[in-house]
């Protein structure tokens, strides 16, 4: 017989106060990610440590995508809320303890600290929403999900900036604390989910060759061309530490009692290309958008928190698609087309973003950021939705945080990729500018907006066509690398979406008829059905 907590799913003022607390703890992690931004150079002249900025923002880069996996795997053996309160514990914990940084050292730690609930916050947070709303409605909740990244993306250096100047760069992390306490106490109180009382063993190993794989891999693709020549001893070691301990990892899911990652998840095609697709998208949006805020602020002279106002369409955009696909996706049961028109868009949108120069007018420069939003906007979130609605219950932190993890690492190596491209291409355009010039500006990669602006107005003028150029190359790769996931969209199965929760409770009209459990009667994914009287 099943316990109260278990007999309904949430719905009405229950269901839209847990997906509030919900949404504030994924905003919180996807507004850290971009938050310290504007802060960074007000914090290395109160703590120092200039060469180590970067690290940072990679520490916590680092920690959250590495821990994606482990958060999934958690949250389907010992239930998801004690996860997802424990991923928010840590986030606050390490966003205190960055407030109260006294040296570089100690903020990265605290910021790895908050990366890695920042993992938990997202995963859990997309499965707990499985747990609670069937496929056929779950569309609407994941589009407002794809919008808190969206809003996110923006707020985070507006935000940023706003703190530094009016209080202090430590209330950058102090902010978290009052929202991420509120999310608490509604998921305590309001939120009631099946805790499984089986009990289970965590694969330590397979975490451990996890972790060590894809940390590995995460800092070839950092460092590689820029702290490391890409031939150097620490990135080639990097390579194969990091192949070595993925091949590891895979040996030790194929013989662990309670994979962390089982493998029989890629016997399904859906997960497959939805895994690949993820990974696509990740290495094109967000290799390439990183450098959106670069060429606002190089051509057009808008400071960091003007770049962000400007990219505002880009977020319009996104959220607006998000919210209107997932809706739609509700309202008819059916998702495969918005794949496919969102990375078509996305395609056409990058090609668009490539005919960017010197003299662009600013409108239109904006009406190709809204472009590439619809794109991201119209597929991001709905490729979770398809993993979700393909798996069963007992798999759905994996399938989610898998989801996630690949979309994550794809980013990461778009970030380096096109990060080369541009470097190259840059030091090539130089090359081919005056002796005079190229001595007053160096290698160029490394010159910020601020000292650009110095420039003499005709040396200026030759950076900046270089610059743009240079911007030219990524954003093709950037077209290129969309029209892997455009092209797999096609081949993407159409998994009608269940009306249910339990995937096993799909039953047949013949079932029905013969006095079966009805489909609407069966709400909970971990319940044991009543037998049939």
């Amino acid at each position: 017989m099943t316990t109260p907590e278990t007999d309904a799913p949430l719905a009405g003022r229950a269901l839209t106060t847990v997906f509030v607390a919900l949404m504030l703890g994924m905003f919180l992690a996807a507004l850290d990610q971009t938050i310290v931004s504007t802060a960074l150079p007000t914090i290395v002249g109160d703590l120092g440590g200039l060469n180590q900025l970067s690290w940072v923002v990679t520490s916590y880069l680092l920690a959250s995508t590495v821990s994606t996996p482990i958060y999934g795997k958690l949250g389907d053996m010992y239930g998801r809320k004690p996860v997802f309160l424990a991923a928010i514990v840590i986030f606050l914990a390490g966003s205190m303890l960055a407030g109260l940084s006294q040296s570089m050292g100690e903020l990265i730690g605290f910021r790895a600290l908050q990366g890695a609930g920042a993992g938990g916050l997202m995963v859990s947070a997309q499965a707990i929403i499985a747990d609670i709303v069937p496929p056929r409605q779950r569309g609407r909740y994941m589009g407002l999900i794809g919008s808190v990244f969206a809003l996110a993306s923006v707020a985070g250096p507006l935000l940023g900036g706003f703190l530094v100047d009016q209080i202090s760069w430590r209330w950058v992390f102090y902010v978290n604390m009052p929202v991420g306490a509120l999310a608490i106490l509604i998921v305590i109180f309001r939120l009631r989910l099946h805790t499984p009382q089986t009990r289970h063993r965590i694969d330590y190993l397979g975490a451990t060759f996890l972790t060590g794989g894809v940390g590995a891999l995460i800092l070839l693709t950092t460092w590689g061309g820029n702290q490391y020549a890409w031939g150097s001893s620490m990135i080639v070691g990097l390579g194969i530490a990091g192949v070595a301990l993925l091949v590891a990892f895979v040996w030790q899911e194929r013989r662990a009692a309670e994979p962390i990652v089982p493998l029989t998840l890629f016997r399904s095609s859906v997960f497959n290309v939805s895994s690949a697709m993820g990974a696509g998208i990740g290495m094109a949006m967000f290799g390439a958008i990183i450098f959106i805020p670069l060429y606002l602020q190089l051509v057009y002279g808008a400071s960091a928190t003007g770049s962000g106002l400007r990219m505002i369409p880009l977020m319009v955009g996104l959220l607006t698609a998000s919210i209107a696909s997932g809706r739609a996706i509700s309202r008819i049961g059916r998702y495969r087309v918005f794949p496919i028109a969102g990375t078509a868009i996305l395609v056409a949108g990058m090609f668009l973003l490539s005919r960017l120069g010197v003299a662009t007018a600013p409108w239109l420069a904006s009406a190709y950021m809204l472009i590439v939003g619809i794109g991201i906007g119209l597929v991001m979130q709905v490729l979770v939705l398809v993993v979700q609605n393909d798996a069963q219950p007992e798999n759905i932190g994996v399938v989610t945080s898998t989801a996630t993890f690949f979309r994550s690492v794809g980013g990461a190596f778009g970030v380096a990729i096109f990060g080369t491209i541009f470097a190259t291409r840059l030091s090539g355009q130089l090359a081919h500018l005056p002796r005079s010039v190229v001595a007053r500006l160096g290698s160029g990669v490394h010159l910020s907006p601020a000292a650009a602006r110095r420039l003499p107005p005709a040396v200026h003028a030759d950076f900046l066509r270089a610059f743009a150029h240079s911007l030219h190359g990524v954003f093709l790769w950037g077209m290129a690398i969309a029209i892997i996931p455009f092209a797999l969209s096609w081949i993407l199965k159409e998994v009608p979406l269940r009306t249910t929760l339990h995937r096993s409770a799909e039953l047949s009209a013949e079932e029905a008829a013969s006095g079966g459990t009805p489909p609407d009667a069966i709400v909970e994914p971990y319940a044991r059905a009543n037998p049939a009287r």
